[in-house]
């Protein structure tokens, strides 16, 4: 799997439809994506996925109203319950002696959907892997763990494409909206080495509150180049998210990349916390999307915003820094990173 940084073909996205994630919020939520897809397509073709030929319609005048409908655009007319395809969606990635394969033909990770092992309706989200890797034109890839097909959402994990991953205890070692029952530790590690090129695991232990996913780690800490790592801190004892972010932060001073080095790790602030209807949203700029030239990052009209976007404009410098208002979009209880899905460039390479 390469990281996220390398180059893109495209960015897969999928039109806002479902009001029962925003409920009462609905209205601005296409505006916001709007704006995501007018700067992805300044960068990378945009393949945006619809529910239908009236859906369709709907996308294209609103997104034509903000200035975003271009020819980098590209529709597909697929059904899904929900829009968060770094979860829901294929993962690309590049074939190097694959177990199942041979060939040098592109490959699709289809991991099982089963919406975060909470929500019933995710039958049409099931599917959209496969027609992602079809549309791609990559051979499908769906990993088993003792015959058994695995559940894997992108949020889950984190790449430097060198062959060390992130993820959590909390995610897919608890027995909490768990995930495949029976695999352990060992066995995850197995999986991200065969499939992912991924045999170095840094396991971090809790996501952050709010996260309705039950830990992933696309909150938390990413990597934003193969030896530098963000993560999220919050300096406030009487958080929730204190004591869990010190003892990530922790692991990672500690851990080793693939070559047995230490990591850099940047720390970057918690906003305050986002409430809506008494709930806690995961909000965290954590959540960014790393495309060809730009960085989307999620703001929250807080005070910390411009701290965030400092970091990661000084780690990023050959990309600009596109903050994206995310107070309303994070009542779906995602943002950037979670509505999106990378296609590498270097797929299309082997065409």
């Amino acid at each position: 799997m390469p990281a996220e940084w390398e180059p893109h073909e495209a960015a897969w996205l999928a039109w806002p439809h479902y009001e029962g994630d925003w409920p009462g919020k609905f209205e601005p939520i296409p505006w916001v994506y709007a704006e995501i897809v007018r700067n992805l397509s300044q960068h990378e073709r945009v393949e945006l996925i619809v529910n239908d030929a009236v859906a369709e319609r709907r996308a294209r005048k609103l997104l034509a109203r903000a200035d975003a409908l271009s020819s980098n655009v590209r529709f597909h007319r697929w059904r899904t319950d929900r829009v968060w395809l770094r979860d829901s969606g294929c993962i690309f990635a590049v074939n190097k002696g694959h177990v199942e394969t041979k060939s040098q033909q592109p490959l699709a990770l289809i991991f099982r959907f089963n919406a975060w092992a909470k929500y019933s309706n995710y039958r049409r989200d099931e599917k959209i892997g496969t027609l992602m890797a079809e549309a791609g034109r990559a051979k499908g890839i769906r990993p088993l763990y003792c015959e058994k097909h695995v559940v894997l959402e992108g949020g889950s994990i984190d790449v430097n494409g060198q062959g060390t991953i992130l993820t959590t205890e909390e995610c897919l070692l608890s027995k909490v909206q768990q995930r495949n029952r029976g695999m352990k530790r060992q066995d995850y590690e197995k999986l991200f080495a065969n499939y992912l090129g991924a045999s170095n695991v840094i396991w971090l232990g809790k996501g952050i509150a709010g996260d309705d996913t039950h830990g992933h780690v696309d909150d938390l800490a990413r990597f934003v180049n193969p030896d530098t790592v963000i993560t999220v801190v919050e300096r406030n004892r009487k958080d929730a998210n204190y004591a869990p972010q010190r003892d990530n932060l922790r692991r990672l001073k500690t851990a080793r990349d693939q070559d047995g080095k230490p990591l850099n790790v940047v720390e970057i602030p918690m906003p305050a916390p986002v409430t809506f209807e008494g709930r806690r949203l995961p909000a965290s700029y954590a959540n960014f999307y790393i495309a060809n030239g730009v960085v989307l990052v999620p703001v929250f009209n807080d005070a910390k915003d411009r701290a965030a976007l400092d970091t990661l404009a000084d780690l990023f410098p050959s990309r600009k820094i596109v903050p994206i208002y995310s107070g309303d979009l994070v009542w779906g209880l995602g943002t950037m990173h979670c509505m999106t899905q990378q296609q590498p460039a270097r797929l299309k390479q082997q065409l």
